[in-house]
């Protein structure tokens, strides 16, 4: 069958037409590919960078205790072999033979350290303290911290580059010298050459060297450590670094073993200088005088009491606090009944200087740069091992200086977000907890410290303080309603009365500090009645209230009656009638609803501001009333008049008196004069404006 041109071209457009279906759908298919690949990359690569933070972090923590244990190791090394010479030296003084034979070992060994002869020493050391008087000559403002003595002497120096030990920038370029006792780095003068200006100056006591391993470009890097801080130095090159390590080392050695050597000389009981013979052969020998009493020896020779410094430091090192003080209270228990003898008084001196030590770590522990996170509770270990050091004061201080920096902190994080009053109960929440933490943990740690609540009374007042410069800031200085002032001052009183748990009163602080804000917010909302009293009195036409509907009426009704007027039935009429004017019927809601929220925020400090404040908006209403009643002429407005006097007078200031009475204690002497008088002031009859 032979096909047509046009069906012919229908087939093929056909063919066509389905080759492009299937080639959108494959298009839309590596699309779809294409993004969840997207997303499943994105994933992966947040997952691997959150692991990638992680193990940064973990290097770095584990590249810190590789620093610590390098230092411990080199320090023991140090130790080691300190002690090795020590005995050496020991055993050669114990047999003269032994040591001997050693020098003569040591001189066919060819030992390039063989002792020199005392002049070769002399020269040798006065060529040194003269190399180093020139040095010092150079650096600026050295002469006065370096006091010459005859045992200092240089031993190394050359120039540095100081880096940034947290972002690892360069600082500065150093000089540094190292002598015998200590390591001064001075800085260059620029405009000056090989002129420095002083820096630093470390004893070597309280140094230890690091190496820092290379990280190109970072490199030839070693680290001094100085509690409570550290510096990073590079040198020029790798031999110069380990020069630099070697001689630090070396000298930090033979200082220690000097310094040994020494106080072992000076615990030798010193012979007594012959006395020379007398001549007299008739002298008796009662008449010779009898040597002093030998000072009575100190055992020290027990092996925890010659590691105690080491152990002390390592204690500080691993922050283990509480057995570093046991320590300390093991020592002063041994010593408590011992003679001061000078082998003890060295010792003091070595504990004394590890007690600052823990001190200041300790006090760092509780500085508010640290962590404030934990609460309370996180600073009762260093707290108690300062008072366990007799540091109770400072103890004391140090809390609560960390626990006004928490509440502080604490006070800023809360966001200003929603209605006022939502924020002040949070605001309430989180103060008060805090103080009622604080208070808690403060009786617990200082229970046999009576001295240091008075502190914390102090710093309860200054914790107040902050709270209400928050709390007057969000609530009066944004020019709040009374109604909502008052609903947040109550919020803070109940919340204040929950100190009272652990007999701490503060509501007369929280009164003291309000009193001027409340009495301006009172003030305020006072001239906001008189002025809206005022302009219904110029508008007052004295008719009755037609309220249109009973709905409207029953309303005025349950309002009049929560104000406290239960006889408003008798001027409503027929209908919807009220027999009174509006002018009143309003001044008489506003001023109740004043006296409402007043009585919450009332505290004997603002009886007068309240009294005062009720008595003129009263006098407003009052003398506009008398006023109208004495110019007007109509006699049925006249009638109208009077009743509504009879309202203010007989109903409502009575009212008013009564809650006032309930609401503060005791009367008030003014309202009753005020609606006692039958005429507040006198009113010239020929005026046409009321008197205020």
């Amino acid at each position: 069958m032979r096909l047509t041109s046009k069906e012919r071209d229908y087939r093929r457009g056909g063919t066509h037409s389905d080759g492009d279906r299937d080639l959108q759908e494959h298009r839309q298919r590596i699309q779809a590919l294409s993004e969840e690949t997207a997303q499943s990359l994105k994933r992966n690569v947040y997952q691997n960078y959150r692991q990638f933070i992680e193990t940064a972090r973990e290097i770095s923590y584990l590249e810190s205790e590789m620093y610590q244990l390098s230092h411990i190791l080199t320090e023991q090394k140090g130790i080691m072999e300190a002690v090795t010479q020590a005995l050496l030296l020991q055993a050669d003084r114990d047999d003269p033979a032994l040591g001997a034979r050693r020098a003569a070992t040591d001189s066919h060994g060819n030992n390039p350290f063989l002792p020199l002869s005392a002049k070769e020493v002399a020269a040798s050391e006065e060529g040194r303290q003269r190399r180093l008087t020139t040095l010092l000559e150079k650096v600026e403002g050295c002469r006065d911290l370096l006091p010459e003595s005859p045992g200092k002497y240089l031993v190394y120096n050359g120039d540095l580059v100081e880096y940034d030990a947290d972002h690892m920038a360069q600082v500065q370029r150093v000089h540094a010298f190292l002598m015998n006792d200590c390591l001064l780095v001075a800085t260059w003068l620029p405009n000056r050459r090989g002129a420095y200006r002083y820096d630093a100056l470390y004893p070597l006591d309280g140094l230890a060297v690091v190496n820092v391993k290379d990280n190109p470009p970072m490199k030839d890097m070693f680290k001094l450590l100085m509690f409570p801080e550290g510096r990073i130095f590079q040198a020029e090159n790798a031999k110069i670094k380990k020069e630099w390590l070697e001689v630090l080392e070396e000298t930090k050695r033979s200082r220690a073993l000097s310094e040994k050597l020494r106080l072992e000389q000076e615990a030798l009981p010193r012979a007594a200088p012959p006395s020379p013979e007398s001549s007299n052969p008739f002298e008796k020998d009662e008449d010779e005088v009898e040597p002093p009493p030998e000072e009575e020896k100190v055992d020290l020779s027990l092996e925890w009491i010659q590691e105690l410094p080491e152990d002390l430091d390592v204690c500080i090192a691993q922050r283990d606090f509480e057995g570093a003080v046991d320590l300390l209270d093991k020592l002063n228990e041994y010593l408590a009944d011992k003679p001061i003898s000078q082998p003890v008084r060295e010792l003091r001196a070595k504990v004394d200087e590890r007690v600052r030590q823990l001190t200041d770590v300790l006090v760092f522990e509780l500085s508010p740069d640290r962590s404030l996170r934990g609460g309370p509770r996180a600073t009762r270990r260093a707290v108690s091992q300062l008072i366990r050091l007799g540091q109770s004061t400072k103890a004391c201080e140090l809390f609560l200086k960390n626990r006004a920096a928490a509440v502080h902190t604490a006070i800023r994080q809360l966001r200003i977000e929603g209605a006022t009053l939502l924020y002040i109960h949070k605001l309430c929440h989180v103060f008060f907890t805090s103080l009622l933490e604080t208070a808690r943990e403060f009786e617990t740690d200082f229970a046999g410290n009576s001295g240091c609540y008075s502190a914390f009374v102090v710093w309860a007042r200054s914790a107040m303080k902050m709270f209400v410069d928050a709390f007057s800031k969000q609530v009066f200085d944004s020019k709040e309603s009374l109604s909502t002032a008052a609903e947040c001052v109550k919020v803070a009183k109940e919340h204040c009365k929950q100190l009272s748990e652990i007999g701490l009163d503060l509501t007369f602080i929280i009164h003291t500090l309000l009193v001027k804000d409340i009495k301006g917010a009172l003030q305020s909302y006072k001239d906001i009645i008189i002025e809206a009293t005022k302009h219904r009195n110029s508008e007052e036409m004295w008719r009755k209230m037609n309220l249109m509907t009973p709905e409207a009426l029953g309303k005025l009704r349950e309002e009049m009656r929560s104000c406290g007027v239960g006889s408003f039935d008798q001027y409503t009429g027929d209908d919807c009638w009220v027999n009174l004017s509006y002018t009143v019927v309003a001044f008489t809601k506003q001023t109740m609803a004043f006296l409402e929220e007043a009585l919450k925020l009332y505290f004997p400090e603002l009886h007068m501001v309240l009294l005062e404040s009720l008595v003129e908006i009263i006098l407003v209403a009052v003398q506009h009333v008398d006023y109208s009643l004495r110019c007007e002429q109509d006699p049925e407005k006249k009638a109208f008049i009077r009743q509504n006097a009879s309202f203010l007078y007989e109903t409502v200031l009575p009212v008013i008196e009564k809650r006032f009475e309930e609401g503060v204690g005791k009367p008030a002497k003014q309202l009753q004069d005020l609606r006692n008088a039958s005429r507040l002031m006198r009113v010239n009859p020929e005026s046409t404006t009321s008197v205020v």
